[in-house]
């Protein structure tokens, strides 16, 4: 591999433990930053254009997150791809992943803006969009969907790097997009000087500016510093679509997109039950579900090193590596989610003052939830990393259905079947166990499943299992995969 790329197989070498956090934090950072970024647009659409206007963007993001939904599975899989072939220094095989995926994410996201905005009405009416909100939907998602192409491949680029080693650039990257939206929303809001006040569709326009300045300063970066995976003139065979990774893909990527599918899904069904109780029980799950977002972020972000670490190490046949990036994993979980649920419970009410008024009923609901809840957290980040490590190799079926069983068909009825005993608190402690059931399944297929024989691109290309060295310490047995709070 040539010089330029000897940073991409820094993940197969050195101190595992050491390599994970460093490679976990700027994933971290750029998960707070996605974060922040959405909720700082929020109080300026809803403190400043109305009630009205918010739930037209609430109704949008809804679409919005479905569609990366659908991208983040097969951007996952080209990340693996990437990573395999990064570890196994096979430079020619990662620019043709890049070169094959670049052409597909293209024509993907082109098809998805295009069809996304002449049927936008369309879409906002399926999903019931009240009539005083659709004008302001129309308007911020028709903008949106023009952002699409470059908010696709944009995500492709920085999965891709994390793919080979590199986690810094996609956040640094990152920084600029979301200083840009942030700057911009206001200006473009309502306007100043030349700038025209453009109202709500100024803030989708920001984000299209944000995205597309973040992109061209990325491509452009990448090609000035002769990264290893820029195509030049001489290369660009690699553009010509290789049918085995267009379908490896598809059929890896889709199952990791469902992931979030089986989720979503679940989660509304879970706030359709909470609804039930009233507005205060439901305010109280929703400034609760507010805080449970940033307990996650350390678990995800781990989850999704591990994700890329372990693909290369796969790819290099270091699989004792892969175990004790596992055990790594689950340490670094254990240690920062359980650090955050430490400090919910003891300043619980402060936190939950942040987003509820401190002299109303909602507030000792929320509390009450809480107390039932975080703890499970725990199980949620464990598992994740073991859903990291298998997917790494392709087996992407497995966490797919493991999250399915604990979210619909035990979380779930459990809340719907015993709230007429239990009332509330069924949902609450349906959160728990839904957790326990995935760690259970999830802990059972680490140890006992064929994941370490599964292949990205299917018989013929499996890669050599170690037959020994891959267990894991005894806690990353108790850990399992992961079930949403949100």
């Amino acid at each position: 591999m040539p010089p330029s790329a000897r940073h991409a197989t820094a993940l197969t070498e050195g101190p595992i433990a050491r390599s994970l956090l460093l490679f976990s934090l700027p994933i971290l950072g750029a998960n707070v930053l996605q974060s922040l970024n959405a909720s700082v647009n929020a109080i300026w659409i809803g403190h400043f254009l109305g009630e009205a206007a918010l739930t037209a963007v609430s109704n949008a993001n809804l679409v919005l997150f479905f569609l990366l939904g659908v991208v983040f599975g097969i951007s996952m899989a080209n990340t693996i791809l990437v990573g395999q072939a990064v570890g196994a220094r096979d430079t020619g095989q990662a620019k043709r992943v890049v070169g094959t995926s670049t052409g597909f994410f293209v024509l993907l996201s082109l098809s998805v803006a295009i069809l996304g905005y002449v049927f936008t009405g369309n879409i906002l009416d399926a999903m019931g969009t009240p009539a005083d909100a659709r004008p302001y939907a129309i308007a911020y998602l028709r903008v949106i969907f023009i952002a699409l192409p470059p908010m696709y491949f944009y995500a492709f680029l920085m999965m891709t790097l994390r793919g080979a080693g590199d986690s810094r650039t996609p956040f640094h990257f990152m920084l600029l997009s979301v200083g840009l939206d942030i700057a911009l929303n206001p200006l473009l809001i309502f306007g100043w000087g030349p700038v025209p006040a453009l109202g709500i569709g100024g803030s989708a326009l920001a984000t299209l500016i944000a995205q597309t300045v973040a992109l061209a300063g990325l491509v452009a970066h990448l090609y000035r510093r002769k990264h290893f995976l820029c195509l030049y003139r001489g290369e660009l065979h690699y553009l010509k679509p290789d049918f085995a990774l267009v379908r490896a893909l598809v059929l890896k990527g889709l199952p990791m997109g469902l992931q979030m599918v089986v989720i979503s899904s679940s989660a509304l069904v879970m706030i359709s039950m909470v609804n039930a109780y009233g507005s205060q029980t439901t305010a109280a799950y929703g400034a609760a579900s507010q805080l449970w977002t940033y307990i996650q972020m350390p678990s995800l972000a781990v989850g999704a090193a591990v994700s890329s670490m372990a693909a290369q190490n796969v790819g290099a046949q270091r699989w004792d590596r892969v175990s004790r990036i596992a055990g790594a994993g689950v340490a670094y979980n254990l240690l920062l989610t359980g650090a955050l649920v430490a400090v919910v419970y003891l300043f619980n009410r402060g936190a939950l003052g942040i987003f509820l008024p401190d002299d109303g009923v909602a507030i000792g609901i929320a509390q009450h939830l809480n107390a039932i809840v975080v703890w499970s957290f725990l199980f949620f980040g464990l598992s994740f990393v073991l859903f990291g490590v298998v997917r790494a190799t392709g087996a992407v079926m497995a966490p797919l259905i493991i999250l399915a069983v604990a979210l619909w068909f035990v979380r779930v009825p459990f809340a719907w079947l015993l709230r007429g005993h239990y009332g509330a608190d069924a949902v609450w402690w349906s959160f728990p166990l839904g957790s326990v059931v995935a760690v259970v399944l999830a802990a059972a297929y680490y140890r006992w499943g064929d994941w370490r024989h599964a292949s990205m691109l299917g018989p013929g290309a499996t890669q050599q299992a170690a037959s020994t060295g891959l267990d894991v310490p005894a806690t990353a047995l108790l850990a399992a995969p992961s079930e949403n709070a949100a």
